[in-house]
């Protein structure tokens, strides 16, 4: 689990982060939401150390992270960005870089990591594009790779920001249902998305953000119709009792 504490982070000189608490439990998919610009990616960069923080604490299973070497930290917290670049190497290799934590200079890999890299392509279903370039994959390809270099990574923790952006809805819905059996698994799986409609169907724990505070967190029906919500995107949903599950739409 991940427990942040009265964190404060600045960016050129202005507050972006004010102050603010959140408990992301093991088990579970925790969705961060809100508009642009709300610090949702912020946050997610704050927990990595890619963003230092003014004050405050982030704490990974009871541990405080703040003074955490950036390798251990690595062999703790898996991070899938919005945004990466092509690199033209393979598949199989792409996935081997989730090991780098777990070895010594010069690195030299060991069974035991080309065994966590088969289990991982295994997984996601991509064994047999093991020796495909990365820049012959489609975008959904591409981020089932990325998803099993987490996976090869170890973490008890993954991190996703906007994991199913430029997905088309197969591929969106594919990587949400593995998703689903990380947390299952007991991992503790953290990410932001856009759509409520996944938000409301996925997620067991819901962490809405406007202006750089935490304005409501919960379950995610009891977030998603909350006024904090409403005020947060100038929105009110409408819920719809259906055979499989609650949906949500936009009021016009």
């Amino acid at each position: 689990m991940v427990d942040i504490r009265d964190l404060h982070v600045s960016y050129e000189g202005e507050e972006v982060l004010h102050g603010i608490n959140a408990h992301f439990p093991k088990g579970k998919i925790s969705v961060i939401i809100g508009p642009n610009g709300s610090g949702k990616s912020t946050t997610i960069k704050a927990l990595m150390h890619l963003t230092a923080a003014d004050s405050g604490s982030i704490e990974l299973d009871g541990e405080s992270v703040n003074d955490m070497p950036q390798i251990e930290l690595a062999r703790r917290i898996a991070y899938i960005p919005q945004g990466r670049n092509i690199p033209d190497i393979t598949v199989s290799r792409m996935v081997m870089h989730g090991r780098f934590p777990y070895l010594s200079y010069p690195r030299r890999y060991r069974p035991q990591d080309y065994e966590m890299v088969r289990k991982a392509l295994e997984w996601v279903g991509l064994t047999d594009l093991a020796r495909k370039k990365m820049n012959q994959l489609s975008g959904g390809q591409r981020q089932k790779v990325y998803l099993a270099m987490a996976l090869a990574q170890d973490t008890g923790v993954i991190l996703m920001d906007e994991p199913t952006t430029y997905l088309d809805i197969k591929n969106q819905f594919e990587l949400l249902d593995r998703s689903r059996l990380l947390a299952e698994e007991g991992k503790t799986v953290i990410m932001i998305l856009h759509d409520l409609e996944s938000v409301l169907r996925y997620a067991d724990h819901v962490v809405l953000m406007d202006s750089g505070s935490i304005t409501a967190c919960g379950g995610a029906y009891d977030v998603l119709a909350s006024e904090a919500l409403k005020k947060a995107f100038g929105i009110e949903l409408s819920f719809v009792e259906a055979e499989n599950g609650v949906h949500c739409f936009v009021k016009r």
